[in-house]
């Protein structure tokens, strides 16, 4: 499982996105890394009854998703602009001071692999949050509980939101200063355009990171059950590897189209971690793994390199865990190894012409490659 030994890290102190921290809440930014930064305009706020009109009145037809924070409706603003906007529920999970630090963190932070916030509502006893729309939902839409005219998503597909979800991850870490621990990754938080390029949203957990001599952050415990690193749920030390963890349970997700908990499933098999174990532990059954909706179309060897990545961020010492820029430049590889199917998905034809003949007899259906 050592597939991180020989890759040089890429996380260091240069081109950080500096966050002040003090009252103000006012950051300053410093010149964009390898293009990955997006200057954006500042967050605008909007009055509560232009938001009701590009809702139509909050109606059901425009209700696109909820949960314990409220609902997320799609809208339509004065400019023609589609949006998704997030109505905060005032006896929800999500309160005040979690509408704030989402506000000013996704003022301040921006990539390409995070979600855009347009602008905020606080009239009155209203709190609601407006972002970019992103056509194509969650990752979670796309995982579990597929209808018949929805197709699975590729081997391809699914390595490229990994991809995008870590390098969005690698920015938190990396390039914002202090860094960013996330604190709430899941398949549900990872949203994805037309093109299936991810983004991260919902930032009212996040949390600024360790500095100088510091080596956790102490809080009380927050996230989602299943995806929670075993070490931040039992002593509320937060820190990058508390994160590490959660990627690793939604590369687990993506890998096997099993959710993180599942409590229809019989008894040993609810908890996605504990029931996947056994098979990481012997390489004959990886295999096993796999989501059976893939239909064997998947490289055997880059599925061998994917189940070894997550394992490294589900181990139990959060010291043994790689750091984010590892895991992304482990995930670059396996985009890079793209897989031709013969079955399209995702409604884009394969090329068969990507493969040379070696190349083609490596990336073999599961069946003919064991």
């Amino acid at each position: 499982m050592s597939c991180f030994s020989c890759i040089r890290t890429r996380c260091n102190d240069a081109s950080k996105v500096e966050i002040d921290n003090d009252e103000t809440g006012k950051g300053k930014e410093s010149q964009p890394r390898s293009g990955n930064n997006r200057k954006c305009g500042a967050a605008r706020s909007f009055p509560f009854r232009e938001l009701a009109t590009a809702t139509r009145g909050f109606k059901e037809v425009n209700l696109i998703g909820e949960g314990g924070f409220g609902r997320v409706y799609k809208g339509r603003l004065e400019s023609g602009q589609v949006v998704a906007i997030k109505q905060l529920n005032h006896d929800g999970l999500q309160g005040f001071q979690e509408f704030i630090v989402e506000v000013l963190m996704l003022s301040l932070l921006h990539h390409c692999n995070l979600v855009t916030l347009i602008g905020y509502c606080t009239d009155g006893d209203q709190r609601l949050l407006v972002y970019e729309y992103m056509s194509m939902g969650s990752l979670e839409n796309h995982l579990f509980g597929l209808s018949p005219e929805r197709p699975s998503l590729s081997w391809n597909t699914r390595i490229k939101i990994a991809l995008g979800a870590a390098r969005g991850l690698e920015y938190l870490h990396c390039t914002a200063n202090p860094p960013v621990i996330y604190r709430d990754l899941k398949s549900a938080n990872i949203l994805l355009d037309d093109e299936f390029n991810p983004k991260l949203s919902d930032f009212g957990l996040a949390k600024l990171g360790p500095v100088g001599d510091n080596t956790h952050v102490s809080t009380r415990v927050m996230g989602t059950y299943g995806y929670c690193a075993p070490e931040y749920a039992m002593s509320g030390k937060l820190t990058l590897k508390s994160d590490i963890y959660c990627f690793g349970v939604v590369l687990l997700e993506i890998i096997t189209g099993r959710k993180a908990i599942d409590t229809t499933k019989k008894p040993g098999e609810q908890n996605l971690v504990a029931w996947s174990r056994p098979f990481i532990k012997d390489r004959r059954k990886f295999v096993q793994l796999v989501d059976p909706l893939l239909e064997g179309c998947y490289p055997v060897r880059c599925l061998h390199h994917a189940i070894a990545i997550a394992a490294m961020c589900l181990q139990e010492q959060p010291t043994f865990r790689p750091i984010i820029s590892d895991i992304v430049v482990a995930l670059e590889y396996l985009a890079s190894q793209s897989y031709a199917s013969e079955q399209p998905r995702d409604g884009a034809a394969p090329n068969p012409s990507t493969l040379s003949p070696q190349q083609d007899r490596s990336h073999g259906k599961s069946s003919t490659s064991k």
